[in-house]
């Protein structure tokens, strides 16, 4: 029997003699190894790690003991799940770092660190927005809370749409039965856990018997120990605690009634379904601290629930934002994603609101209706703007410029506290890049002059820049070209475009963006380089845009980066049909469906090849492009018949810039007369010299500061800020315990 003596300041292991294996004479080579399964060992949150123990081949069956900092002992937190493998649920971390210790009786061992984080963060997001309104029932100012619980029921009524709420007290008479894919029957019960990580709510849903038990040593055998993740749509912020988005009823689009349910089918299946608030993009428009929450809520179903084999992510317009970004930027949170009337992301995106704002501003005045001025009609606007009617732009302007905004009404904040820039100069800005300005960085000190200048006031606190620019910029080049518009038109939207200032108020002068928010704009994945994403496998959901400002190119935008980088796209399939933004009734559906099989076959292939090639070699051979017919027919491979789906472009494309419009600044060339296929009368062409003093975008080029998304950039702790980031470099590993660790 082993007993545990005090010596010297150390803590060593006594093991009787005739309890030692006849091998153990010398000290072996080979030590155990610790991992951590349900998160890396430095981003562990919440005080618990799940923790495995593999035992060299020698010491199978052996005896063990575990402990944290050779201090506390842990060893009956484990179990034995094979002759070498041990699991556990290991509690009570302290914040900071723990050592997670394990010793064999011949004296060998190994050791991990590991870094605990709170509960309500940051884990690697740096500092927290401030100030942060919590949920009323909170127990601080981290808004944490135990989790609740509910549950739903699937019912044989078919009047019954969707779940209903299931008393356990008076358990209903209708409740339907379910038979999942790993052949487990049982009630089609739900259960929705309701919690708080990173200050914000997250919801996990599952199959759950109430009857039964389910603990992370034996899961309920309905559970395939799979993740859907869904989200929410828009992009926009919030200074307090939100509502997580739907775990049981989710529409993957923002018309409802008209898909079938991603959600309900995945619980059928047995997966389990988790989202955050903070992963809906209208409520925290931030790639990190999304990635942030994803991962904690993603460790809490692990460590909860049990391992998770391969996770799937599912949303529309800001939901498939989020997943785009986060799967470049943080690459291993989703192993697929489904995204549907897509983003690339949010800050290339913003040079097409940007665009279309200062475009409108110029076509929207009377005297380029009714003369006086250049006059226009509607189809040379929608030709500047790259659309096929200016509505595009007008909607889009309409419901996405605001969140640039930063006097305006945010949800969390009084109307006291917002900034102004002449009532309230030190006011709270709710503005996404003040949001992001752990990204970004703070304006440049540099150029303080000018922006007091531009506003009318001392600065009294850090301003995030905001990394947008016009400078060089040609709108309605091509248009130009191909003779839609006059070379007189051409003049006068350039000489007037003009850009914003810092408030997001209209200036006569183009932006000049700053080089170092740039490029930790590109850096953070904020811009969506694609470079990371060659280990995902996507299903892109598309369908036609009227008008709703979720252009049908962006996906071939995220194709286009994705050969730039990676050389090929066969990790990309996109599905094109004729419904408005979605394409098909049942495109998410049959998309989720398809990413399991892919994602199975990924699995179960054992090669040494990388992942990055195993996700292309292991696709189905029967997936591919696709267009469907809207109901949820198959019409043909490839992409849908010209016109079904028509592709425009932006005011950026328009300009010369390729469909990855992902230069936020161009690089600048010569202004050239003999360039263009007009001429130019003398005296508007000084004014094109005029316009462009420092030349014209040159977009053979990579922008200004454009380059590779860095993976897991962590940005300091809850009180020290690394502007634009770092990189986490490796994850901690086991080491051996030497002579001198015993």
């Amino acid at each position: 029997m082993a007993a545990l003596r005090a010596c010297c300041g150390l803590i060593v292991v006594v093991t009787a003699l005739s309890a030692l294996p006849a091998a153990a004479a010398a000290p072996a080579t080979d030590p155990p190894v610790i991992s951590v399964l349900s998160t890396r060992a430095d981003l562990v949150s919440g005080g618990d790690a799940l923790v495995r123990i593999t035992l060299p081949p020698r010491a199978a069956g052996w005896r063990y003991r575990v402990s944290i900092s050779d201090r506390r002992e842990v060893t009956g937190q484990f179990r034995r799940v094979s002759p070498t493998v041990l699991e556990g649920l290991v509690t009570k971390l302290k914040l900071g770092v723990n050592t997670i210790n394990v010793r064999l009786p011949d004296y060998t061992g190994a050791a991990l660190k590991v870094v605990n984080h709170p509960t309500g963060g940051p884990v690697f997001a740096g500092p927290q927005i401030q100030p942060w309104k919590c949920q009323k029932e909170a127990l601080d100012r981290q808004c944490n809370q135990a989790p609740t619980y509910e549950y739903q029921y699937k019912s044989t009524d078919p009047f019954k749409n969707g779940l209903q709420d299931y008393d356990r007290k008076s358990p209903p008479r209708d409740v339907a039965s379910i038979t999942t894919e790993n052949g487990t029957t049982m009630p089609f019960i739900v259960r929705v856990e309701t919690g708080y990580v990173a200050r914000d709510q997250y919801k996990i849903a599952t199959l759950f018997d109430p009857r039964k038990p389910w603990t992370i040593d034996a899961p309920q055998p309905q559970y395939a120990h799979k993740l859907l993740i869904t989200h929410g749509a828009s992009c926009d912020i919030a200074y307090e605690q939100g509502g997580a988005p739907s775990v049981t009823k989710y529409n993957p689009n923002p018309i409802p009634f008209i898909s079938l349910d991603t959600g309900e089918r995945a619980l059928a299946r047995g997966f389990a379904v988790m989202s955050t608030a903070a992963d809906n993009s209208g409520h925290n428009c931030n790639v990190v601290t999304q990635a942030e929450s994803l991962l904690m809520a993603k460790e809490r179903v692990i460590e909860q629930y049990g391992t998770v084999r391969y996770t799937i992510g599912a949303g529309c317009s800001g939901g498939a934002l989020a997943q785009y970004w986060i799967a470049n930027a943080y690459p291993g949170i989703y192993q697929g994603i489904l995204p549907t009337c897509s983003f690339p992301d949010a800050w290339s995106s913003a040079i097409q609101v940007m665009d279309y704002h200062l475009l409108r501003r110029y076509f929207e005045k009377a005297d380029r209706i009714v003369g006086g001025g250049v006059t226009w009609n509607l189809d040379q606007w929608a030709a500047v703007e790259g659309s096929g009617a200016p509505l595009n732009a007008i909607i889009s302007d309409i419901g996405f410029y605001d969140a640039i905004i930063p006097d305006r009404e945010c949800d969390g904040l009084d109307d006291k506290d917002v900034y102004n820039a002449k009532k309230n100069p030190t006011g709270v800005r709710c503005s996404i890049a003040d949001f992001n300005i752990n990204i970004f960085g703070p304006f440049p000190q540099s150029r303080w002059a000018e922006l007091d200048k531009q506003l009318g006031h001392s600065l009294g606190h850090n301003f995030s820049d905001i990394p947008v620019d016009n400078t060089g910029v040609q709108y309605g080049l091509d248009a130009l070209n191909r003779g839609i518009i006059s070379p007189a038109q051409f003049v006068d939207v350039n000489a007037k475009i003009g850009g914003l200032d810092p408030d997001g108020e209209s200036i006569p002068d183009r932006i000049k963006a700053d080089p170092v928010a740039l490029a930790n704009t590109y850096r953070s994945g904020s811009i969506n380089e694609a470079n990371n994403m060659g280990g995902t496998a996507v299903i892109d959901c598309r369908g036609p845009d009227p008008g709703f400002a979720h252009d049908a190119y962006r996906p071939y935008a995220v194709r286009a980066r994705l050969d730039r980088a990676n050389g090929g796209h066969g990790n990309q399939l996109i599905w094109q049909g004729p419904l408005p933004l979605i394409g098909d009734l049942q495109c998410a559906p049959k998309a989720f469906d398809a990413m399991d099989r892919w994602l199975s076959a990924v699995e179960a292939d054992t090669s040494a090849a990388p992942l990055e090639q195993k996700v292309v070699a292991d696709r189905p051979s029967d997936l591919g492009d696709a267009c469907l017919d809207g109901g949820g027919g198959w019409l043909n491979a490839g992409a849908c018949a010209d016109g079904v789906v028509p592709i425009y472009g932006t005011a950026r494309t328009v300009a010369g810039e390729d469909i990855t419009t992902d230069a936020n600044k161009c690089q600048l060339k010569p202004l050239v007369r003999a360039s263009y296929s007009v001429a130019f009368t003398d005296a508007q062409w000084a004014q094109l010299v005029k316009t462009f003093p420092s030349g014209v975008c040159d977009y053979t080029k990579l922008g200004v500061e454009q380059q590779r998304t860095i993976p897991w950039l962590q940005y300091g702790s809850a009180d020290s800020v690394i502007y634009g980031g770092a990189p986490l470099g490796a994850a901690p590993t086991s080491r051996e315990l030497v002579s001198k660790d015993r």
